[in-house]
């Protein structure tokens, strides 16, 4: 199957999965309402296809793997939610539509980011088809990647402190952004009971892979149209932040992108199946938004 087709059906079984979640008729459920609205804005699902795409390499059926998928999705989308409010960036756009708490405000948008966060590690708790080892240990990882060590901590660096030297801006981007993703090729991994030097392989992809992405959105942030980007352009430097370009230039950064797509590539060189992979990695490179 070439790679196009792939990416479609993993993203086709992903949104019919997430488009069944909080349907249900409630008093509150303007809740549902906002949860629903940033769940299902679009977005390229490129974590959750990492995790179904590993957990195929790994020998399993990936449609198995779909809670763990869409779990690190909910996790996910809570911090974009998050991430966009006024006490954060402050952001007004987000996928080219009104960011959640210009829709809800602020309170509802607050209370639907804590919401995804359990509904993430229920929809673990309760994969059908998964040891109970099994969804242990895949809790544990999301645990890791989105926790005071992972993901909030990079906020926190983002936000709070003030990084301005390339060994801080690594660390930051590590861990606001590329844990995230490494953590979804683990998961893929873990619903495989991937070999272990596979998956320290494939954790070795994904480090390099959550870099250049940082690093493109850095580029992007310059360079990129708002209309196809789907927030606004150069919100980094009038917040004050310091990024990649500020410290290597439009240039520089191109080429530290493509340095890293091409470690990427090498952990997995000794893979058979590894097409996609590369072609993922390529696109991710050439993305506009």
């Amino acid at each position: 199957m070439d790679f196009e087709t792939q990416y479609a059906a993993y993203q086709a079984a992903i949104e019919a999965y997430l488009n069944r979640l909080f349907t249900a008729e409630k008093p509150y459920g303007k809740l549902y309402e906002a949860i629903r609205y940033s769940l299902l804005s679009g977005g390229k699902r490129i974590r959750p296809v990492l995790t179904l795409e590993f957990a195929r390499l790994g020998g399993t059926d990936w449609h198995l793997a779909l809670p763990y998928a869409c779990a690190l999705e909910l996790m996910h989308n809570y911090s974009l939610i998050h991430d966009d409010l006024p006490c954060m960036d402050d952001d007004d756009l987000r996928r080219g539509r009104p960011t959640n708490h210009k829709v809800y405000g602020e309170s509802l948008a607050v209370l639907a980011g804590d919401a995804l966060q359990p509904e993430a590690f229920r929809l673990i708790a309760q994969a059908p088809m998964m040891s109970a080892e099994n969804r242990l240990e895949a809790i544990q990882v999301l645990c890791r990647a989105c926790g005071a060590d992972g993901m909030v901590a990079g906020q926190v660096l983002d936000t709070v402190c003030d990084v301005a030297d390339e060994d801080g801006l690594r660390e930051l981007n590590r861990l606001k952004t590329g844990v995230m993703i490494s953590a979804a090729v683990e998961l893929g991994c873990v619903a495989a009971k991937m070999p272990t030097t596979m998956r320290m392989q494939a954790l070795e992809y994904a480090a390099q892979l959550g870099l250049a992405f940082q690093i493109q959105d850095d580029i992007l942030d310059v360079t990129g149209d708002e209309a196809v980007f789907g927030k606004p352009i150069g919100s980094d430097r009038e917040e004050g932040k310091i990024t990649f370009v500020d410290l290597k230039g439009i240039d520089g950064c191109r080429k530290e992108v493509a340095d890293c797509t091409a470690r990427a590539k090498a952990a997995i060189a000794s893979w058979g199946d590894r097409m996609f992979l590369l072609e993922l990695a390529d696109q991710l490179v050439s993305r506009e938004k």
